[in-house]
């Protein structure tokens, strides 16, 4: 999963060529805690989206632009497109995250 330690970073990266999964997380997030072991099997189940991890609290801007309220949270985007969200403040399971990213336009 990648890590930008900036606002710029991270929007450049989500508007790159190719498909990208922006990960909304937070340190403090139980939520976030329970689907993070299971984030590498779906990064591997999912080798066309580059994972992008976005911390809320440090890139709060980035949240903010995205209308990213709640967390953990996930915005899949395509050559610099919006294709899908999965965003709100409940619980994910891996196969909630796995049903989300195959319900994707292909």
């Amino acid at each position: 999963m990648k890590e930008f330690s900036s606002d710029a970073e991270i929007l450049t990266a989500a508007k790159a060529d190719g498909k990208q999964m922006l990960f909304f997380t937070a340190g403090w997030c139980p939520d976030c805690a329970f689907i993070k072991p299971a984030m590498p099997e779906i990064e591997a189940d999912y080798p066309d989206y580059t994972f992008i991890k976005v911390d809320r609290d440090d890139n709060i801007k980035v949240a903010q632009e995205m209308g990213v309220m709640g967390i953990p949270s996930f915005i899949a985007f395509e050559n610099g497109k919006e294709i899908g969200r999965f965003v709100n403040k409940d619980r994910k399971t891996k196969q909630q995250v796995e049903d989300f990213i195959t319900g994707l336009p292909a």
